[in-house]
């Protein structure tokens, strides 16, 4: 792996780890575009990128970390144990998952699915427009909804936000309970990955996790940022085109 291609694998986990277009799909896809094999040297690196996201969250939500704000952890937790138990039963059954084939699909899937809420999301209906007043029903409802992202191509994001949106919370109180679940989920998968691979890290180079690092934190940090204030003038209508389109290019590339 070369500087470039751990540079441009950098922006696409820091574009698409808190966007509803899938991060896993993108990284697969790009990966198979840059030559780069699916081995356990590049898993080593995800891993290193990923904690870069997860470095950009803490720095982009610094105050949500406090003793304050235990009740709204308490509920992040209850939303992650689907995913947890669900994942851990069957691991092995949904790496036999990951294909372009697949990932395309669901693009297309999730695409579709933004595109019909949309089409009946009213937003004088969704009350819920901060953080504390998301409820233990709601949150349960979105842990619920995230296990469909166990599926390579749904997008964790993307998953939880529909079932945020649907349970009664406003497009932008979604995304950002969408950004706080993906601590612990990714948390988990890092240390996971970290056991399964751990040999692996001493044979990548300084360099090229330093700047697979730097761009995959100032990407997240700007993607999150510019996702919000987006969320604020309009709909996710476009992210459902895109879905669409990308699946199809998939598609039809392989």
């Amino acid at each position: 792996m070369t500087l470039a291609d751990s540079a441009i694998l950098g922006v696409v986990e820091g574009l698409t780890e808190f966007l509803p277009i899938s991060s896993t799909g993108h990284m697969i896809v790009v990966s198979s575009w840059l030559g780069l094999e699916q081995n356990s040297n590049t898993k080593a690196f995800e891993v290193i990128i990923q904690l870069a996201a997860i470095a950009a969250l803490f720095t982009n939500y610094k105050e949500r970390f406090s003793l304050r704000e235990i009740r709204l952890w308490m509920k992040i937790f209850v939303a992650f144990l689907p995913l947890a138990v669900v994942g851990f039963i069957f691991r092995h059954e949904i790496k036999e998952l990951f294909s372009v084939e697949i990932v395309a699909v669901m693009f297309i899937v999730g695409g579709l699915i933004f595109l019909l809420v949309e089409k009946f999301y009213d937003d004088k209906s969704h009350y819920k427009r901060r953080l504390e007043d998301v409820g233990w029903r709601e949150a349960v409802v979105i842990g619920l909804f995230q296990v469909f992202a166990l599926i390579p191509g749904t997008s964790r994001a993307g998953s939880t936000i529909i079932g945020a949106m649907l349970s009664g919370l406003d497009r932008k109180t979604s995304a950002e309970f969408s950004f706080l679940l993906a601590l612990p989920v990714m948390l988990a998968a890092s240390a996971y990955d970290i056991l399964s691979h751990w040999e692996e890290f001493g044979n990548q180079d300084i360099a090229t996790l330093g700047a697979g690092f730097l761009t995959a934190f100032v990407t997240a940090l700007l993607a999150m940022r510019l996702f919000i204030g987006f969320l604020e003038r309009f709909t996710f209508v476009s992210f459902g085109i895109y879905r669409i389109l990308f699946g199809l290019l998939l598609l039809t590339l392989y």
